[in-house]
């Protein structure tokens, strides 16, 4: 019994004195708990070469095979629904990315750059996205040889750069007018050939753009606008030379088409003023009540005569006029039209050349636009309004009107217009082109291979890579085309080893032919995109080679809401 108490006792003290020197010895992070301490309850957070570099590249690669089979004019749409339940099927790769939802912070970085791409220039996303990625599967690999990522970032670098210099000496023919429409028509079928849209579609995106580029050059995108009109087929979409919209009213009198009109906008709408505090009104008899009725009749007929008698015979209103005004507008021959968007009154004022009124009365000569002809014209169930510019007069806006029979292709169409605009006011800027079809990146990987045997340090793996890499566009739109990839790749090696510069990729499906000169074809691309689509990935791959701790805090909010329900179909009370 003693020697059981005599035990414990000692092995209290030996304990007790463990417990005083671990007290007292400094506590590290790592006995405290490392970063995890740091953080909320719900944080995560992984470091290192395999937890967080391999896995964001990882990342980046499934987000790559995803939009790669769209690339191309014979690419695969995708239907996609967003977080809302709305529905897109596009080829797109904007779109796609865009209607996504990406959550992983590395994929998102990629996703930015193409749509950074989209702003900048209006097409090679698709680019963007493929290679970008492409890029990032080859330094996984160059990380699993043992090369750091100092190493490949630098080489990326250095490959980018001679990449750029090698675009910018390119000595190919530019576009020589960009008001002739032959040759813009030819870049933009080339744009648009991958894009869900009928071929006829490139060329109404031509004469939109150049019928509303201004002499000066300054060519906004905003110069060219879209009409989406449920019904009938994209073939039947056609062009105004002026503003088409279906966000005015109708026209709110009898005249519903005036030509030579003469065009008076009112920010305003015109009705009987109220006063903005009570006012008491003294009556004795109905004499007196007749004549403050009259009285405001004659203050109405008084203002739309002083409107009429500046010449105005369209008179456009930002907001709704009374019953009252309506009636003697229509006395006075007056075509009306209302609309509650203060950014459509703007367009009206800069197709018609006209100057916005504060207040309804007289209009200065000077300040009132002219047209050749405002309508309104009914197509299916809708109905357009038409400010219709004289033809061969210069016009500060141009409306595509575009027709088809699902929602799905109006979007689409409108999407695909809006990249073509983008074009060409890149084109604009820099007129200069370069061969389409892959012909230019299979040129670029030959280039940077040899450039790479020139570089002594163990950058010239990265370098290569980096080369090899411009192989994936080309294996792609071979893919696409239903032929085989290593087959093409190298038919289009002996052909630029020949001296054929302009040879590409056929991607039309009834020939044989595994590749074609893009020059006699007319397939051209736009070397501005080539040459922002590098820099945009090159800076987005290096940012994400140098991330080596990713720390996810905890999402914000409350209880996440319950998904839906799996047994929808099922019957409550049968099963």
């Amino acid at each position: 019994m003693l020697r059981s108490l005599v035990g414990s006792e000692m092995c209290i003290r030996d304990r007790y004195q463990r417990r005083v020197r671990g007290l007292n010895r400094p506590r590290t992070m790592q006995a405290a708990g490392g970063l995890p301490s740091m953080l909320k309850h719900g944080a995560t957070h992984s470091e290192g070469v395999q937890d967080a570099i391999i896995r964001n590249l990882e990342a980046c690669e499934a987000l790559t095979n995803i939009t790669r089979t769209s690339l191309g004019p014979n690419g695969m749409n995708k239907l996609v629904q967003n977080h809302i339940g709305k529905t897109y099927v596009t080829s797109d790769c904007a779109t796609m990315l865009a209607q996504m939802d990406v959550q992983h912070p590395a994929a998102k970085m990629l996703r930015l750059a193409a749509e950074m791409q989209e702003q900048e220039v209006g097409d090679g996303t698709n680019f963007v996205c493929t290679f970008g990625g492409e890029i990032l599967n080859k330094a996984q690999k160059l990380l699993r040889m043992g090369l750091k990522p100092i190493e490949i970032t630098n080489g990326y670098s250095m490959a980018a750069k001679k990449s750029l210099e090698l675009l910018n000496a390119t000595t190919f023919e530019p576009v020589k007018d960009v008001w002739d429409e032959a040759e813009v028509g030819a870049l933009m079928r080339t744009v648009m050939s991958s894009k869900n849209v009928d071929e006829s579609l490139s060329d109404w995106v031509a004469k939109a753009c150049i019928s509303s580029n201004p002499k000066s050059g300054r060519f906004a995108v905003g110069n060219v606008r879209v009409a989406t009109i449920l019904g009938s087929g994209m073939a039947d979409t056609f062009m105004v030379s002026g503003l088409a919209t279906v966000r005015t009213s109708n026209s709110r009198t009898s005249i519903k088409s005036v030509k030579d009109a003469k065009v008076g906008v009112f920010v305003n709408p015109l009705d009987v003023d109220n006063t903005d505090s009570k006012g008491h009104v003294l009556m004795k008899n109905a004499d007196d009540l007749k004549s403050y009725n009259k009285s405001e009749e004659e203050y109405m007929e008084k203002q739309v005569k002083e409107i009429a008698d500046s010449g105005v015979n369209v008179c456009v209103f930002g907001g709704k006029c009374s019953d009252l005004a309506l009636h003697y507008l229509e006395r006075y021959g007056q075509m009306v039209i209302t609309t509650s968007s203060k950014f459509e009154l703007r367009r009206i004022c800069d197709v018609v050349h006209a100057t916005s009124q504060m207040r309804a009365g007289p209009v200065k000569a000077s300040e009132i636009g002219v047209a050749e002809c405002v309508s309104e014209i009914e197509y299916g169930e809708t109905t357009v309004m038409n400010f219709q510019i004289a033809q061969g007069e210069a016009s500060a806006m141009s409306t595509i009107v575009v027709r088809a029979s699902s929602r799905n292709l109006l979007d689409d169409a409108e999407r695909a217009i809006n990249d073509g605009v983008n074009v060409y006011r890149q084109l604009c800027r820099d007129p200069r082109l370069c061969p389409g079809g892959g012909a230019t990146e299979i040129a670029l990987a030959r280039k940077i291979v040899e450039y790479a045997d020139t570089i002594p340090g163990l950058e010239q793996y990265a370098i290569r890579c980096f080369g090899e890499a411009f192989e994936i566009i080309v294996g792609s739109l071979a893919n696409n085309s239903g032929r085989l990839a290593t087959d093409v790749v190298a038919d289009l090696y002996a052909a630029h080893s020949a001296g054929k510069t302009t040879v590409g990729v056929n991607t039309t499906m009834e020939s044989s032919e595994t590749t074609a000169d893009m020059a006699e074809i007319g397939c051209w691309d736009c070397l501005a995109t080539k040459a922002t689509a590098l820099q945009l990935l090159v800076n987005t791959a290096v940012d994400i080679l140098r991330v080596d701790t990713i720390i996810m805090a905890r999402q914000a909010g409350g209880p996440k809401m319950k998904g839906p329900n799996k047994n929808w179909d099922k019957d409550p009370i049968f099963g």
